[in-house]
């Protein structure tokens, strides 16, 4: 770590220390992991202190861990143009808390805690506008949670009769409507479902 950014990394925890969980650097950028009550003030001061000057909200986004009671992290990855220098905030919340809306400080969270919200289920309170941004009004569930069936749940097809486009339930010939045995987090096991269906060369038939 050079002497600026372990400067700014004791500055910072000296004004905020109390409200941090944890305070890393990474790859040359501070990293903070903060509660939810003090996510607002954290990037109020990260802001406006003229020590760090963190003026630019480059994005905000979300990370499922859905083995946690709190599943999703979300990050705010902020800018400083004076310092040349990024730091990002994080923040862990569940399904059912919401995180508090940033929009009165960043303009460009309108859209990011949107995108959240749309693609995760990320509650952000107080968000002037909250709803879907990607995926279409009627679209059921929220499709980057690690739990999201890579089908979907509805299908949607032109149908020449009403001249409109309509949505169906999907359906599948599988026998599996959620294929859990290739969850990246879960591993793949040696077995596949099916396998045991297939015969060994060795007793004279094909597999």
């Amino acid at each position: 770590m050079d002497d600026t950014l372990k400067e700014l990394m004791n500055h910072i925890s000296s004004k905020i220390g109390d409200k941090m969980h944890d305070c890393v650097t990474d790859l040359g950028e501070i990293c903070l992991t903060v509660s939810r009550d003090a996510l607002f003030d954290t990037l109020k001061f990260l802001r406006d202190d003229v020590n760090c000057q963190f003026k630019l909200l480059m994005d905000v986004c979300g990370v499922d861990y859905p083995e946690r009671v709190e599943r999703f992290c979300v990050v705010y990855n902020l800018l400083s143009l004076s310092l040349n220098s990024r730091i990002r905030v994080k923040v862990w919340t569940s399904e059912d808390i919401p995180v508090p809306s940033v929009t009165s400080l960043f303009n460009a969270a309108g859209w990011w805690e949107r995108e959240a919200w749309d693609l995760f289920g990320i509650y952000f309170d107080n968000h002037p506008d909250l709803r879907r941004i990607l995926t279409d009004y009627g679209f059921e569930g929220h499709p980057l949670r690690k739990d999201f069936p890579l089908t979907g749940y509805v299908e949607l097809r032109y149908d020449n009769e009403q001249n409109r486009v309509v949505y169906e339930p999907v359906k599948l010939t599988q026998d599996f409507r959620t294929f859990d045995f290739l969850s990246p987090w879960e591993g793949l096991p040696a077995v596949l479902p099916g396998d045991e269906k297939a015969q060994s060369p060795e007793n004279g038939e094909d597999a």
